[in-house]
């Protein structure tokens, strides 16, 4: 079966499902879009390895807050990834974390090609874009709002299989008339790349953490969060006796924003950009304790899966994140931290924090849990056969 897989965001374990994939016999290419600014996997092809990786859009980048050029970008990325699936020729092909204008362009070239493809759901933009348009986004932003969701519902309805990432996206589908076709398979993060370390490894004393009680946020930040709470945390927790960093691994307009807040506060901050994956394990071994952002209004939506890749690093977290979402749950089930995304929560959580960072054996007990679960739910083998069977399916 020729398979193109394409995510748009370049995640470790969409990486790992067409490794997974490639090395059952599948001849499988897998495409991200290299402009758009994030953690990335390992989108490199090792020795003896048949998987072949493709990118869209390399050399540029994504303007974000710069909604009509943003809105070309992704329609021309659109086009670029048609031609990919043209040269590839595909019996199938599978789509994840793709803006709506560019899956709009590409779920057309498909029909007309009469090639099969698989919606894999990771966020219904629809929800989030139209809750925001009506919170901070001007009134006209509203009208490409619902330009949106008519497009997420077109592609929802043009595919021939769709995989969500929780349940609670089957309200959304049986709206549209989708939920016969919907599988539901939670993300997940790998285990054999993602794991734990020693707090004191090379990177932590590279960028000078090692021998400082350390709150770090790994992962992008956007319109689901608030950047500014993370440094209201870190003064909580240093107002409250503890003598503390906060390291953040980012890239984009988040960066002022918590540069200049952190000034404000009088917070200590290490800001750096998204690190060689091949590292991921030290950058996420060097924080005592990790952060989770999520705005309520992100609800239960979307699942960050930077939380995945805490658990498998064997770290306590703390979530300032809507309770209903999933990953909300998990952290609560490791006997994490999770809290509001409001200023009136950030006391509480810093209690939480200086309880951790005071005691050696609750953070080795937290981490063990957090890997323990991992361990559990994270099995490649189960998810990949789940997607083996509807990748068959939709190519049929």
């Amino acid at each position: 079966m020729r398979v193109l897989v394409h995510d748009y965001a370049g995640h470790p374990f969409q990486v790992e499902l067409s490794r997974e994939l490639a090395s059952r016999g599948h001849r499988v290419t897998h495409s991200w879009c290299d402009a758009y600014s994030s953690g990335k996997g390992h989108l490199v092809a090792e020795p003896g390895e048949t998987l072949v990786f493709r990118p869209v859009g390399a050399g540029e980048k994504i303007e974000k807050l710069a909604f009509v050029r943003r809105l070309l970008q992704e329609v021309r990325y659109g086009f670029e990834l048609a031609r990919v699936a043209r040269d590839e020729r595909p019996d199938v092909v599978m789509v994840a974390n793709a803006p709506i204008p560019t899956l709009v362009v590409l779920a057309f070239f498909l029909l007309l090609r009469r090639t099969p493809w698989v919606l894999w759901h990771q966020d219904v933009q629809a929800v989030a874009i139209r809750s925001f348009a009506g919170k901070s986004l001007s009134k006209a932003f509203s009208l490409v709002a619902k330009g949106i969701e008519a497009g997420e519902k077109w592609c929802s309805r043009r595919a021939a299989a769709v995989v969500v990432i929780a349940d609670s996206f089957l309200d959304v589908h049986r709206q549209w008339g989708t939920d016969r076709k919907t599988t539901v398979i939670p993300n997940w993060a790998p285990l054999d790349e993602i794991y734990p370390v020693d707090r004191k490894n090379d990177w932590a004393v590279e960028h000078e953490v090692d021998d400082v009680k350390t709150l770090l946020y790994s992962g992008t930040l956007g319109l689901k969060h608030n950047p500014e709470l993370l440094v209201g945390l870190a003064r909580e927790v240093i107002d409250g006796g503890q003598r503390a960093r906060l390291v953040v691994v980012n890239e984009g307009p988040a960066v002022d924003v918590l540069r200049d807040e952190a000034a404000r506060l009088d917070v200590p901050i290490t800001l750096l950009p998204f690190q060689p994956y091949e590292r991921l394990p030290e950058v996420l071994g060097s924080g005592d304790v990790l952060v989770v952002l999520l705005e309520q209004d992100a609800g239960a939506f979307s699942v960050p899966s930077k939380t995945l890749s805490y658990l498998c690093a064997g770290r306590p977290v703390l979530g300032l994140m809507p309770a209903e979402n999933l990953a909300a749950t998990l952290i609560s089930s490791v006997d994490g931290c999770v809290r509001p995304p409001v200023a009136d929560s950030l006391p509480d959580a810093a209690a939480w924090v200086g309880e951790v960072f005071d005691d050696a054996e609750l953070r080795d007990e937290l981490g063990e849990k957090a890997r323990s679960l991992a361990e559990q739910k994270f099995a490649l083998t189960g998810c990949a056969d789940q997607f083996e069977e509807i990748l068959r399916s939709a190519a049929s």
